[in-house]
């Protein structure tokens, strides 16, 4: 997943949210200015979660060999990164097909990448950046 948590009262907004729980969970500092911008809300439904919404911001870091990482280890099991090329190409695409004890059905992008597979809400942004950032080519 993304880093990501609850807006904390000294939180100006989702975006300062963002640069916090990124600096708190990577240890990476984002300057404001490398903020692209803020995603469309989601809801996020997962377990324990109900009535929350997640407010994706997108960001450019820059090149990957520039980042030093300091994952936090009581919050970051593991990080992996994903190339956009990696991404884009059909067979690392997929969709996971859900169906609640209500009988409601969804449906779901899903990606994969070797020993991990991208699902759930952190595909639904992955799309949504794809799509933002790729159009026509995803």
């Amino acid at each position: 997943s993304f880093p990501g948590g609850r807006r904390d009262p000294a939180d100006g907004d989702a975006v300062a949210t963002a640069l916090r729980e990124t600096r708190e969970e990577l240890g990476v500092a984002v300057a404001p200015a490398s903020v692209w911008g803020q995603l469309r809300t989601l809801p996020d439904r997962g377990p324990g979660e109900h009535g929350m919404t997640v407010a994706p911001v997108v960001a450019n870091l820059g090149p990957l060999e520039a980042l030093t990482l300091n994952p936090n280890p009581d919050e970051v099991e593991e990080v992996f990164t994903l190339p956009l090329a990696h991404l884009l190409r059909q067979e690392n695409q997929g969709y996971t097909h859900f169906r609640t004890a209500s009988g409601y059905g969804y449906t779901l992008p899903v990606f994969l990448n070797g020993p991990h597979k991208v699902w759930g809400l952190t595909a639904i942004v992955t799309e949504l950046t794809l799509e933002l950032l790729l159009p026509g080519r995803y």
